[in-house]
């Protein structure tokens, strides 16, 4: 199942800059806005191969950092293999690489794999790498199609990592 993830506060991280690059893992923060905003993860009729609640999610953060004053855009990786950003091809890393250097900042919505496949692929520019999720867990839920052809998620649970659980049991 996917990750679940809690959102971070990326808009003070982008204080005193004018650009930033919103690059989506399109899975597991998908699947985290969909379940929170109990809407349909997907809906193949109305938007082939994207997440409302998801979309929604990145024009409502950059509308945030816009009344900032940073101007944002998003790298999209439209093709289905590329939704996994940990699993990105070299071209689509150099693709990236290529698109940050117009950026301050780039706004990494996925798990620490996402960020880091980001932070090498920009590691030769001077762009900040924020990280605007961090994990809480995985997801258990029971996939359910609706018609007409809608993908959501129900009865979900989150069910914390291992070493999650460790690091709670431990006394500070």
């Amino acid at each position: 199942m996917p990750i679940h993830f809690n959102d971070l506060d990326v808009v003070s991280e982008v204080a005193g800059l004018s650009s930033a690059l919103i690059v989506p893992c399109n899975m597991c923060p998908a699947a985290t806005v969909a379940v929170r905003e109990k809407k349909p993860f997907m809906q193949f009729f109305m938007s082939f191969l994207k997440s409302p609640p998801f979309e929604q999610y990145i024009r409502e953060l950059q509308s945030r950092l816009r009344d900032k004053g940073v101007n944002t855009k998003v790298f999209r990786s439209n093709l289905y293999h590329q939704w996994f950003m940990c699993m990105w091809t070299s071209a689509q890393r150099n693709k990236l690489q290529d698109a940050t250097k117009q950026h301050e900042a780039v706004i990494v919505l996925g798990c620490d794999s996402a960020t880091e496949t980001v932070r090498d692929s920009v590691k030769s520019t001077d762009c900040k790498v924020i990280e605007g999720m961090k994990t809480a867990g995985i997801m258990n839920a029971k996939l359910r199609f609706h018609l007409p052809c809608n993908v959501s998620f129900e009865d979900c649970k989150i069910v914390p990592i291992s070493q999650q659980k460790k690091e709670e049991a431990m006394p500070n």
